[in-house]
């Protein structure tokens, strides 16, 4: 088994370390966040243990960027920080586990055996419709080439209705799954963000890929709404 520990404390890097060649790891270490990619990079390993507070890119970053990557590699990270937020950001960030020093290497021991006894987390499919393209991993959505930025409800609402393309859903259907129950069935909350949503992923393209099925709801069409592009018209003989 090969780990990765990413440390810039040299007393603690040194630590962690020797205590995992004691637990039988090949260990390769790195002292800052692009040492880190690049490790990350061009060898194979099976737990990364991920400083918070790094040089040249922190470790929520260079977790953000493994995901990105595509990497499945489980992260565990180490943080002298113990808000919340914190917390948050490195789990939404991609880590698998959070330890907050101090620590006992005990625990990060035992951590670490679960991780690599769970293995890689399965990578989320892409959804596809046409030419839209919504990745659950990292949030990102295109229509084409082009990267579109959504906010969270706008994002909610897209992906329900890229998981059933041409079905309708109706917006009691959309609010169970993007809002909580304080939202009055009565709001016209969800024709305001599908009106925004249309806004960035169909106007700027031309394209009509949500529809309004009157009396019911919304559905995504099959192919995504993007226009096909028109024959010439045939020049008269």
């Amino acid at each position: 088994m090969r780990i990765l520990v990413v440390e810039d404390e040299p007393k603690m890097r040194a630590l962690l370390r020797r205590a995992l060649v004691e637990e039988g790891y090949a260990v390769d270490a790195a002292a800052d966040g692009p040492q880190a990619l690049a490790l990350a990079q061009a060898a194979a390993f099976d737990a990364v243990v991920l400083d918070v507070m790094l040089p040249g890119l922190d470790g929520f970053e260079v977790c953000a960027r493994l995901r990105r990557r595509g990497a499945r590699v489980p992260v565990l990270m180490l943080t002298a920080r113990d808000a919340v937020a914190d917390r948050v950001a490195g789990l939404d960030g991609g880590a698998d586990d959070y330890l907050t020093k101090p620590f006992s290497l005990a625990e990060l021991l035992a951590r670490l055996r679960a991780l690599i006894r769970r293995g890689p987390a399965p990578l989320p499919p892409v959804l596809c419709v046409g030419d839209l393209r919504l990745d659950p991993a990292t949030r990102q959505i295109w229509r084409g080439e082009t990267e579109i930025t959504l906010t969270g409800k706008e994002y909610a609402l897209l992906e329900a209705l890229l998981r059933r393309p041409g079905t309708v859903l109706t917006r009691e259907m959309l609010l169970e799954h993007c809002w909580d129950f304080a939202t009055s069935p009565y709001s016209n909350v969800v024709d305001v963000h599908i009106r925004s949503l249309r806004d960035k992923i169909d106007r700027p393209f031309g394209a009509a890929g949500i529809e309004t099925v009157r009396g019911a709801g919304y559905r995504l069409r099959r192919d995504g709404g993007r226009p096909r592009p028109t024959s010439p018209p045939a020049r008269p003989r």
